[in-house]
């Protein structure tokens, strides 16, 4: 059985792959591209849905040393996943492009510090 520690670290790395992924499909993409782009706005839906369930796992007292604003990471899964038809694909390539940077910049961070 893996300790907490183990499953925190598991779940980073579920974020930056996640992360990794999103920036392969968005690579040179215009945002009229991604809109009209299916098959990669889903994509990268399900990859920030992912990240966001990955997080809520992650232990409050690893999240709690960040700054960060952990609960906007998790309601853009609660987001997708509840009120998928509801969905401003252009709010998404925002967060692709304004807040994903920094989120992986925050997660790669933590893994440093926490887990050398």
């Amino acid at each position: 059985m893996k300790s907490s520690s183990e499953r925190d670290k598991e779940r980073l790395r579920h974020i930056l792959e996640a992360l990794g992924k999103i920036e392969i499909y968005t690579a040179n993409l215009s945002v009229d591209e991604f809109l009209n782009d299916s098959k990669c706005n889903e994509a990268v839906l399900f990859q920030l849905s992912v990240i966001g369930e990955a997080i809520v796992h992650v232990s409050k007292t690893i999240l709690d040393k960040y700054h960060y604003p952990w609960h906007t990471v998790r309601a853009q899964r609660n987001v997708i996943a509840h009120e998928y038809f509801g969905i401003r694909l252009d709010m998404i390539w925002n967060v692709v492009h304004n807040d994903l940077p920094g989120l992986k910049t925050m997660i790669i961070k933590i893994l440093s510090e926490e887990y050398f």
